[in-house]
């Protein structure tokens, strides 16, 4: 095995492969890059066993296909202190031993033989959905702030992408919750017979998040019984998907909340910000004194002190007082596009709906801290 690379060319795709690979070494294997010359390609994968990563780089000069398995990190730091452009050049001695050459420099880098790499099939029954990158990467960025990180419900550490219709429209749903917040955005498809239902994992979403982030490439979707394969171009995102029945959260969303809060975005966030300043704990709670003309926000914290401010609003109903997690309350404030953000509110215990006068596709739901 014998080519020549830009170093532009592979950090790129060994950028995206830090984020894929076991950084705890319970399989050495795990943590290495597979590297593939064949058919005028250079292949890149990585793997966790649960997400599979390929890219293909055509502008590379193979002087003798081959294969083998190095440490991604180590190749990924060496990669990023040669300079720009500069050309790679490796030639795999022995199955043990890759040498990488570039300018003055010369490692050479220890590998695993490709035969202890694992193996997986690229087999996807179903049709492929085409979906707006940006448009998914919207839907991902506002449902992933309710993924919950408790490991004893499963279910809910990751995005419920699923199918709904209104008005005769068919769109692609995310949802996902923690069980003390949630939130749901959509997008309108076309083909919808071609998505099966399906709970995408937390890692998986925000590996995708950075991958959409920084391609152009038109995204298709294919769904199988138990994986999902995101296809941008010359790269595959393959994954597995979470094993387990996503609640009815359709129960918890408030149909009944009359007393509108309306209040501008950016004030809002900044005035919470602010105030939970007074605390170390960013999770402390952060009182609302609601009246017609304005909020007061307010936390008081018995080891540091406290803090008060007060900003317009618009309010139609009686005097409230009302408490939340900060926290939560910029996670959701900050997804918000519109310029005021719409707090749709019951009483001072009951779920409360935040809705987004310029994205009428996402909503959430935020339950209040008990004073």
């Amino acid at each position: 095995m014998q080519f020549v690379v830009k170093r532009d060319l592979l950090l790129k795709s060994l950028n995206f492969v830090q984020g894929i690979v076991e950084k705890k070494n319970t399989l050495p294997i795990l943590s290495n890059v597979l590297l593939q010359l064949k058919e005028n390609k250079l292949s890149i994968v990585a793997t966790d066993l649960d997400i599979v990563f390929q890219d293909e780089v055509s502008d590379v000069k193979i002087i003798k296909e081959g294969s083998t398995t190095t440490s991604a990190a180590i190749l990924y730091d060496i990669l990023r202190k040669i300079s720009s452009n500069s050309e790679l050049n490796f030639d795999l001695k022995n199955e043990n031993k890759l040498s990488l050459k570039s300018e003055n420099s010369d490692f050479n880098l220890l590998c695993l033989p490709t035969d202890n790499f694992p193996t997986f099939t690229d087999q996807f029954q179903d049709q492929e959905i085409l979906i707006e990158n940006k448009r998914f990467l919207k839907l991902l960025n506002k449902t992933k702030i309710a993924i919950s990180n408790d490991d004893t419900r499963h279910y809910l550490n990751g995005v419920f992408l699923h199918l709904t219709e209104a008005h005769g429209r068919n769109f692609l749903t995310g949802v996902a919750t923690d069980s003390h917040r949630l939130s749901s955005s959509s997008l309108e498809i076309d083909n919808p017979e071609s998505f099966s239902s399906l709970i995408l994992p937390r890692k998986t979403v925000f590996q995708l998040c950075t991958l959409l982030t920084e391609s152009n490439e038109k995204l298709y979707i294919q769904t199988s019984e138990n994986k999902i394969k995101f296809s941008l171009g010359n790269i595959k995102l393959i994954s597995k998907v979470i094993d387990g029945k996503f609640p009815d959260y359709r129960k918890v969303v408030p149909s009944g909340n009359e007393k509108l809060l309306v209040v501008p975005s950016k004030d809002f966030i900044s005035s919470i910000e602010r105030v939970t300043s007074v605390s170390l704990d960013r999770k402390e709670g952060v009182k609302l004194a609601i009246n017609k003309e304005n909020v007061q926000l307010s936390v008081n914290s018995a080891n540091s002190g406290d803090g008060n401010e007060i900003i317009k609003a618009n309010f139609n109903s009686e005097n409230l007082n009302i408490s939340f997690n900060s926290k939560y309350l910029i996670d959701i404030a900050s997804e918000i596009e519109d310029k005021n953000i719409k707090i749709n509110l019951k009483d001072s215990v009951s779920p409360v709906l935040v809705e987004d006068a310029s994205d009428k596709n996402s909503y959430y739901v935020i339950m209040p801290m008990k004073a």
